[in-house]
């Protein structure tokens, strides 16, 4: 169906290496995938992120949602990757057009 990218950064030691948050859409049961990685703070982001966008009056996809953190021999940890799921999320769902991200 859709998929949307959004560019963020990690924090490892006084480094910050890019990270690619990928959100793919698609038919199936309805449910979260997240690879590349996370930690378990990170998996802990679809019940944060699905309350936030909910309660932000927007609607959460009842689909088949996969979301890749790139790159994936990278270690990702802590809520910092919330937001730039949430961000992707939309628009993969066709609720922001990515004009209006710009």
């Amino acid at each position: 169906m859709s998929l949307s990218i959004v560019h963020t950064r990690a924090a490892l030691g006084v480094n910050a290496p890019p990270i690619t948050v990928e959100v793919h859409i698609s038919k199936g049961l309805p449910g979260l995938t997240m690879v590349g990685l996370p930690e378990t703070t990170v998996k802990e982001a679809r019940d944060r992120v699905r309350s936030a966008i909910i309660n932000s009056g927007y609607e959460y996809p009842a689909k088949k949602i996969t979301i890749n953190l790139a790159p994936a021999d990278l270690p990702k940890e802590g809520g910092r990757y919330d937001l730039p799921i949430a961000i992707a999320l939309l628009p993969a769902s066709e609720q922001l057009t990515a004009n209006k991200l710009d």
